[in-house]
């Protein structure tokens, strides 16, 4: 278990509210990302702001994951990461759309980090929350992590937990928390 350093944690998130420009709160936000999961064991070093070869699809952060025993070994490899640091939570046309890129590339999980989260109730599953409930029965997971919940981190071990305890929710509850 590592600690997140709550010096550059506090860096990360001034720059994400404080940036001048909504492109340099939006690459802080993306530094914020990779910094938490490059801390995991087992997760290699994020690839960051990707097009697909058509270029009509870019990845935020995307990592390797090694499936360490202490870090994400019950998640596939490949992880896909979009990141949104939005005022407003982010709509069911850009859950939707991460979901498209997570499709092309016959991927079944990713990991919205939305700073407000989602638009919609879960317990209704209404807007994004009924389109993210939607895929799950054609087999695509989503979960999102919100900045309150990243506030929340000390170690790794949280966020590992973290995860877990949404995917849990997800699968078992079919809405994410």
């Amino acid at each position: 278990m590592a600690k997140y350093s709550k010096k550059i944690l506090a860096a990360f998130l001034h720059d994400c509210d404080h940036g001048g420009t909504s492109q340099i709160k939006g690459k802080a936000f993306e530094d914020l990302t990779a910094y938490l999961f490059e801390k995991l064991p087992g997760v290699n070093t994020p690839t960051r702001n990707t097009k697909n070869t058509f270029a009509n699809e870019e990845i935020d952060v995307a990592v390797w994951n090694e499936k360490s025993i202490g870090g994400l070994h019950f998640l596939p490899n490949i992880l896909l990461i979009e990141c949104k640091n939005w005022t407003n939570p982010v709509s069911s046309i850009e859950v939707s759309w991460f979901l498209s890129k997570l499709q092309s590339r016959g991927l079944d999980f990713g990991i919205l980090i939305a700073s407000q989260g989602v638009t919609g109730n879960s317990a209704d599953l209404q807007a994004a929350h009924n389109t993210i409930s939607t895929h799950l029965a054609m087999g695509r997971r989503i979960i999102v992590i919100t900045r309150k919940e990243i506030d929340a981190l000390v170690t790794t071990d949280d966020m590992i937990q973290l995860i877990k305890q949404k995917l849990l929710e997800l699968v078992v509850g079919g809405r994410i928390a």
